[in-house]
Protein backbone atom coordinates (compact mmCIF):
# COMPACT_ATOMS: atom_id res chain seq x y z
CA UNK A 1 0.00 0.00 0.00
CA UNK A 2 1.23 3.53 -0.85
CA UNK A 3 0.72 6.86 0.44
CA UNK A 4 -0.82 8.18 -2.38
CA UNK A 5 -3.45 5.59 -2.31
CA UNK A 6 -5.52 7.65 0.45
CA UNK A 7 -5.47 11.11 -1.04
CA UNK A 8 -8.37 12.81 -1.74
CA UNK A 9 -9.77 16.56 -1.81
CA UNK A 10 -12.40 17.50 0.74
CA UNK A 11 -13.92 20.99 0.58
CA UNK A 12 -13.55 22.91 4.25
CA UNK A 13 -17.18 23.23 3.95
CA UNK A 14 -17.35 19.68 5.36
CA UNK A 15 -15.19 19.93 8.37
CA UNK A 16 -17.27 20.09 11.83
CA UNK A 17 -15.93 23.25 13.38
CA UNK A 18 -18.74 22.58 16.50
CA UNK A 19 -20.42 19.45 17.71
CA UNK A 20 -24.29 18.75 16.95
CA UNK A 21 -26.23 20.05 19.25
CA UNK A 22 -26.75 16.54 21.27
CA UNK A 23 -24.29 13.85 21.48
CA UNK A 24 -26.49 10.82 19.62
CA UNK A 25 -28.03 13.13 16.99
CA UNK A 26 -24.94 13.22 14.24
CA UNK A 27 -25.33 11.00 11.12
CA UNK A 28 -24.33 7.85 10.75
CA UNK A 29 -23.15 5.54 8.08
CA UNK A 30 -23.71 2.10 8.19
CA UNK A 31 -21.01 0.32 5.87
CA UNK A 32 -22.02 -3.52 5.39
CA UNK A 33 -18.10 -5.69 4.56
CA UNK A 34 -20.02 -8.44 2.91
CA UNK A 35 -22.95 -6.87 1.13
CA UNK A 36 -21.14 -3.40 -0.19
CA UNK A 37 -24.09 -2.16 0.89
CA UNK A 38 -24.21 1.54 2.20
CA UNK A 39 -27.07 2.91 4.39
CA UNK A 40 -27.64 6.30 6.30
CA UNK A 41 -29.18 6.97 9.48
CA UNK A 42 -28.58 8.63 12.93
CA UNK A 43 -26.89 8.13 15.66
CA UNK A 44 -29.27 7.11 17.54
CA UNK A 45 -30.17 4.59 15.66
CA UNK A 46 -27.08 1.99 16.16
CA UNK A 47 -28.97 0.22 18.88
CA UNK A 48 -30.83 -1.72 16.46
CA UNK A 49 -27.44 -3.11 15.04
CA UNK A 50 -26.31 -4.88 18.49
CA UNK A 51 -28.05 -7.43 20.37
CA UNK A 52 -28.06 -9.09 23.80
CA UNK A 53 -24.48 -10.08 24.26
CA UNK A 54 -22.99 -8.56 21.88
CA UNK A 55 -20.18 -5.85 23.14
CA UNK A 56 -18.64 -2.39 22.74
CA UNK A 57 -15.19 -1.81 23.41
CA UNK A 58 -14.93 1.40 24.80
CA UNK A 59 -11.78 3.58 25.26
CA UNK A 60 -12.00 5.59 28.17
CA UNK A 61 -8.96 7.56 28.51
CA UNK A 62 -9.26 11.42 29.64
CA UNK A 63 -8.19 14.50 27.37
CA UNK A 64 -6.51 17.04 30.25
CA UNK A 65 -6.05 20.98 28.82
CA UNK A 66 -2.94 20.12 27.12
CA UNK A 67 -2.69 23.83 25.23
CA UNK A 68 -1.08 26.33 27.27
CA UNK A 69 -0.78 30.38 26.47
CA UNK A 70 2.60 32.21 27.92
CA UNK A 71 4.78 34.50 27.49
CA UNK A 72 8.73 34.86 26.45
CA UNK A 73 10.95 36.04 28.94
CA UNK A 74 12.20 40.05 28.26
CA UNK A 75 10.41 39.87 25.07
CA UNK A 76 7.32 39.13 26.23
CA UNK A 77 6.53 37.36 22.93
CA UNK A 78 3.64 35.20 22.90
CA UNK A 79 3.96 31.44 22.73
CA UNK A 80 1.78 28.68 22.76
CA UNK A 81 2.93 25.58 24.04
CA UNK A 82 0.95 21.91 23.58
CA UNK A 83 1.82 19.12 26.13
CA UNK A 84 2.74 15.94 24.98
CA UNK A 85 4.20 13.80 27.22
CA UNK A 86 5.02 14.02 31.10
CA UNK A 87 8.64 12.60 30.92
CA UNK A 88 9.41 12.81 34.56
CA UNK A 89 6.55 13.28 37.13
CA UNK A 90 9.23 14.65 39.87
CA UNK A 91 10.90 17.21 37.83
CA UNK A 92 8.07 18.61 35.73
CA UNK A 93 10.10 17.48 32.52
CA UNK A 94 7.82 17.42 29.56
CA UNK A 95 7.78 16.99 26.06
CA UNK A 96 5.87 19.90 24.29
CA UNK A 97 5.45 21.45 20.91
CA UNK A 98 5.95 25.03 20.61
CA UNK A 99 4.32 27.81 18.37
CA UNK A 100 6.14 29.85 16.99
CA UNK A 101 9.13 27.19 17.65
CA UNK A 102 11.88 29.54 16.30
CA UNK A 103 11.50 31.67 18.61
CA UNK A 104 12.73 29.42 21.21
CA UNK A 105 16.44 28.60 22.68
CA UNK A 106 17.73 26.08 24.99
CA UNK A 107 17.89 28.20 28.13
CA UNK A 108 14.63 30.29 27.32
CA UNK A 109 12.10 31.06 30.43
CA UNK A 110 8.26 31.22 29.68
CA UNK A 111 5.63 32.47 31.78
CA UNK A 112 2.07 31.41 32.20
CA UNK A 113 -0.86 32.76 33.93
CA UNK A 114 -1.32 35.75 35.66
CA UNK A 115 1.34 36.91 38.34
CA UNK A 116 3.82 34.15 35.96
CA UNK A 117 1.65 31.57 38.45
CA UNK A 118 3.92 28.80 36.60
CA UNK A 119 7.27 29.14 34.89
CA UNK A 120 9.08 26.89 32.49
CA UNK A 121 12.62 26.86 31.15
CA UNK A 122 13.75 24.65 27.59
CA UNK A 123 16.06 22.53 28.49
CA UNK A 124 16.18 20.71 24.60
CA UNK A 125 14.82 22.03 21.53
CA UNK A 126 16.07 18.38 19.44
CA UNK A 127 13.80 16.10 20.70
CA UNK A 128 11.51 14.52 17.36
CA UNK A 129 8.48 15.90 19.22
CA UNK A 130 9.65 19.24 19.32
CA UNK A 131 10.78 20.90 22.66
CA UNK A 132 11.83 19.55 26.31
CA UNK A 133 10.64 22.05 29.44
CA UNK A 134 11.18 21.78 33.33
CA UNK A 135 8.43 23.20 35.21
CA UNK A 136 9.83 25.32 37.72
CA UNK A 137 6.99 24.56 40.40
CA UNK A 138 7.45 23.79 44.11
CA UNK A 139 4.31 21.89 44.52
CA UNK A 140 3.63 18.13 44.04
CA UNK A 141 2.31 16.14 41.32
CA UNK A 142 -1.15 16.97 42.01
CA UNK A 143 -0.72 20.71 42.86
CA UNK A 144 0.81 21.19 39.61
CA UNK A 145 -1.75 19.18 37.67
CA UNK A 146 -4.25 21.21 39.80
CA UNK A 147 -2.56 24.64 37.69
CA UNK A 148 -2.74 23.03 34.30
CA UNK A 149 -6.05 22.72 34.93
CA UNK A 150 -6.51 26.10 35.87
CA UNK A 151 -4.51 27.61 33.26
CA UNK A 152 -4.73 25.10 30.33
CA UNK A 153 -7.05 24.98 27.34
CA UNK A 154 -9.30 22.59 25.62
CA UNK A 155 -6.29 21.07 22.86
CA UNK A 156 -8.98 20.95 20.07
CA UNK A 157 -7.11 20.38 16.42
CA UNK A 158 -5.63 22.87 14.70
CA UNK A 159 -7.95 22.28 12.15
CA UNK A 160 -10.98 23.52 13.89
CA UNK A 161 -9.91 27.25 12.90
CA UNK A 162 -11.53 29.10 16.36
CA UNK A 163 -10.76 29.25 19.84
CA UNK A 164 -11.45 26.44 22.46
CA UNK A 165 -15.20 28.00 23.99
CA UNK A 166 -16.36 27.04 27.55
CA UNK A 167 -18.79 24.31 25.99
CA UNK A 168 -15.36 22.39 24.60
CA UNK A 169 -14.54 21.18 27.84
CA UNK A 170 -17.54 18.94 28.04
CA UNK A 171 -17.84 18.44 24.45
CA UNK A 172 -14.37 17.62 23.45
CA UNK A 173 -14.61 14.59 26.34
CA UNK A 174 -16.62 11.21 26.23
CA UNK A 175 -18.74 10.59 28.96
CA UNK A 176 -17.14 7.61 30.17
CA UNK A 177 -13.90 9.27 30.35
CA UNK A 178 -11.98 8.16 33.40
CA UNK A 179 -8.66 7.93 33.01
CA UNK A 180 -6.20 11.08 32.12
CA UNK A 181 -3.61 11.16 29.80
CA UNK A 182 -5.13 11.89 26.25
CA UNK A 183 -4.35 15.39 24.63
CA UNK A 184 -6.79 14.70 21.85
CA UNK A 185 -10.01 12.33 22.20
CA UNK A 186 -10.93 9.39 20.74
CA UNK A 187 -13.78 10.79 18.73
CA UNK A 188 -15.73 8.16 17.83
CA UNK A 189 -16.95 7.87 21.54
CA UNK A 190 -18.26 11.45 21.37
CA UNK A 191 -21.22 10.12 19.88
CA UNK A 192 -22.33 8.19 22.94
CA UNK A 193 -24.92 10.00 25.32
CA UNK A 194 -25.39 8.90 28.79
CA UNK A 195 -28.86 7.60 27.75
CA UNK A 196 -27.85 5.89 24.67
CA UNK A 197 -25.54 3.73 26.19
CA UNK A 198 -28.09 2.70 29.35
CA UNK A 199 -30.30 2.16 26.56
CA UNK A 200 -27.90 -0.16 24.97
CA UNK A 201 -27.03 -1.70 28.64
CA UNK A 202 -31.09 -2.31 29.17
CA UNK A 203 -31.05 -4.24 25.44
CA UNK A 204 -28.14 -6.26 27.07
CA UNK A 205 -25.12 -4.78 25.10
CA UNK A 206 -22.12 -5.19 27.06
CA UNK A 207 -19.38 -2.49 27.37
CA UNK A 208 -15.56 -3.44 27.99
CA UNK A 209 -13.14 -0.66 28.59
CA UNK A 210 -9.45 -0.34 27.56
CA UNK A 211 -7.40 2.99 27.95
CA UNK A 212 -4.98 4.21 25.33
CA UNK A 213 -3.94 7.76 26.21
CA UNK A 214 -4.25 9.69 22.24
CA UNK A 215 -1.08 11.35 21.51
CA UNK A 216 -0.38 13.31 18.45
CA UNK A 217 1.46 10.56 17.02
CA UNK A 218 -2.03 9.44 16.12
CA UNK A 219 -2.20 12.39 13.60
CA UNK A 220 1.29 12.87 13.25
CA UNK A 221 1.54 13.70 9.21
CA UNK A 222 2.83 9.81 7.07
CA UNK A 223 5.72 11.13 4.92
CA UNK A 224 7.07 8.26 3.10
CA UNK A 225 4.95 6.77 -0.19
CA UNK A 226 6.27 3.14 0.95
CA UNK A 227 4.24 2.96 4.27
CA UNK A 228 6.01 -0.36 5.80
CA UNK A 229 8.73 2.66 6.06
CA UNK A 230 6.21 4.69 8.48
CA UNK A 231 6.99 4.72 12.47
CA UNK A 232 4.01 5.28 14.58
CA UNK A 233 5.33 7.22 17.47
CA UNK A 234 4.39 5.32 20.64
CA UNK A 235 0.77 5.79 22.69
CA UNK A 236 0.24 4.29 26.64
CA UNK A 237 -2.17 1.73 26.60
CA UNK A 238 -3.70 -0.88 29.15
CA UNK A 239 -6.38 -3.70 28.82
CA UNK A 240 -7.51 -5.13 31.92
CA UNK A 241 -8.62 -8.51 33.07
CA UNK A 242 -12.60 -6.85 33.11
CA UNK A 243 -12.39 -5.91 29.54
CA UNK A 244 -10.78 -8.99 28.49
CA UNK A 245 -13.57 -11.33 30.17
CA UNK A 246 -16.32 -9.53 28.51
CA UNK A 247 -14.61 -9.74 25.26
CA UNK A 248 -13.05 -13.28 25.28
CA UNK A 249 -17.07 -14.36 26.10
CA UNK A 250 -18.19 -12.52 23.62
CA UNK A 251 -15.92 -14.01 21.15
CA UNK A 252 -16.88 -17.79 22.74
CA UNK A 253 -20.20 -16.83 22.16
CA UNK A 254 -19.86 -15.84 18.35
CA UNK A 255 -21.65 -12.03 19.28
CA UNK A 256 -20.32 -8.73 18.09
CA UNK A 257 -17.32 -7.31 19.53
CA UNK A 258 -17.52 -3.39 18.22
CA UNK A 259 -14.64 -1.15 18.81
CA UNK A 260 -15.85 1.79 19.70
CA UNK A 261 -12.98 3.81 16.83
CA UNK A 262 -9.23 3.31 16.06
CA UNK A 263 -7.45 3.87 19.39
CA UNK A 264 -9.76 1.20 21.09
CA UNK A 265 -9.16 -1.11 18.18
CA UNK A 266 -5.32 -0.15 18.35
CA UNK A 267 -5.43 -1.15 22.13
CA UNK A 268 -6.92 -4.69 21.37
CA UNK A 269 -5.15 -5.52 18.09
CA UNK A 270 -1.89 -4.85 20.69
CA UNK A 271 -3.35 -7.41 23.21
CA UNK A 272 -3.98 -10.92 20.77
CA UNK A 273 -3.00 -14.08 22.38
CA UNK A 274 -1.35 -16.64 20.49
CA UNK A 275 -4.71 -18.02 20.89
CA UNK A 276 -5.86 -15.23 18.42
CA UNK A 277 -8.05 -14.40 22.23
CA UNK A 278 -7.70 -10.76 24.19
CA UNK A 279 -5.04 -10.79 26.50
CA UNK A 280 -4.21 -8.42 29.56
CA UNK A 281 -1.58 -6.06 28.41
CA UNK A 282 0.13 -2.33 29.67
CA UNK A 283 2.63 -0.31 28.23
CA UNK A 284 3.29 1.29 25.12
CA UNK A 285 2.44 0.78 21.27
CA UNK A 286 3.28 2.01 18.18
CA UNK A 287 1.36 -0.27 16.08
CA UNK A 288 0.25 1.22 13.13
CA UNK A 289 -2.69 -0.91 10.81
CA UNK A 290 -2.77 -0.04 7.29
CA UNK A 291 -4.23 -2.77 4.22
CA UNK A 292 -3.64 -5.84 4.02
CA UNK A 293 -4.55 -6.58 7.62
CA UNK A 294 -5.84 -9.58 9.93
CA UNK A 295 -8.17 -8.02 12.79
CA UNK A 296 -8.34 -10.79 15.35
CA UNK A 297 -10.69 -9.07 17.90
CA UNK A 298 -13.23 -6.94 16.95
CA UNK A 299 -15.54 -7.68 13.58
CA UNK A 300 -17.56 -4.16 14.14
CA UNK A 301 -16.06 -1.09 14.61
CA UNK A 302 -17.17 2.87 14.71
CA UNK A 303 -15.45 5.30 13.33
CA UNK A 304 -15.98 8.96 11.98
CA UNK A 305 -14.38 10.44 8.40
CA UNK A 306 -10.67 11.08 8.85
CA UNK A 307 -8.01 13.40 7.16
CA UNK A 308 -6.78 12.29 3.49
CA UNK A 309 -3.52 10.46 4.29
CA UNK A 310 -4.12 10.01 7.84
CA UNK A 311 -3.11 6.54 10.03
CA UNK A 312 -6.69 6.65 11.07
CA UNK A 313 -8.30 6.34 7.32
CA UNK A 314 -5.65 3.90 7.01
CA UNK A 315 -6.86 1.51 10.11
CA UNK A 316 -10.42 2.05 8.53
CA UNK A 317 -9.84 0.74 5.14
CA UNK A 318 -7.93 -1.74 6.41
CA UNK A 319 -10.85 -3.21 8.60
CA UNK A 320 -13.72 -2.14 6.12
CA UNK A 321 -11.94 -2.76 2.29
CA UNK A 322 -9.98 -0.44 0.49
CA UNK A 323 -12.39 -0.18 -2.17
CA UNK A 324 -15.51 -0.29 -0.33
CA UNK A 325 -14.57 2.57 2.37
CA UNK A 326 -13.04 4.92 -0.44
CA UNK A 327 -15.96 4.60 -1.66
CA UNK A 328 -17.63 5.14 1.27
CA UNK A 329 -15.98 8.54 1.66
CA UNK A 330 -16.87 9.76 -1.96
CA UNK A 331 -20.35 9.39 -0.76
CA UNK A 332 -19.87 10.98 2.16
CA UNK A 333 -18.95 14.11 0.42
CA UNK A 334 -21.36 13.64 -1.77
CA UNK A 335 -23.94 13.63 1.13
CA UNK A 336 -22.11 16.18 2.60
CA UNK A 337 -21.15 14.41 5.72
CA UNK A 338 -19.44 16.20 8.29
CA UNK A 339 -15.37 15.50 8.67
CA UNK A 340 -13.39 14.95 11.21
CA UNK A 341 -13.36 14.85 15.20
CA UNK A 342 -17.11 17.03 15.81
CA UNK A 343 -18.20 15.09 12.51
CA UNK A 344 -20.27 12.10 12.17
CA UNK A 345 -19.71 8.63 12.23
CA UNK A 346 -19.39 5.82 10.51
CA UNK A 347 -20.50 1.88 11.51
CA UNK A 348 -18.94 -0.66 9.54
CA UNK A 349 -19.85 -4.58 9.92
CA UNK A 350 -20.16 -7.59 8.05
Amino acid sequence: MKLSKFKFTLSEKLTAMHPTPNRDESRMMVVHRKSGKIEHHNFKDIINYFDDGDVLVLNNTKVFPARLYGNKEKTGAKIEVFLLRELNPESKLWDVLVDPARKIRIGNKLYFGDDDMLVAEVIDNTTSRGRTLRFLFDGNSAEFRDVIEQLGHTPLPKYIKRKAEPADKDRYQTVFARHEGAVAAPTAGLHFSRELLKRMELKGVNLAEVTLHVGLGTFRTVEVEDLTKHKMESEQFKVEQEAVNIVNKAKAGKKNICAVGTTAMRAMESSVSSMGELKTNEGWTNKFIFPPYDFSIANMMITNFHMPESTLLMMATAFGGYDLIMEAYRVAQKEKYRFFSYGDAMLILD
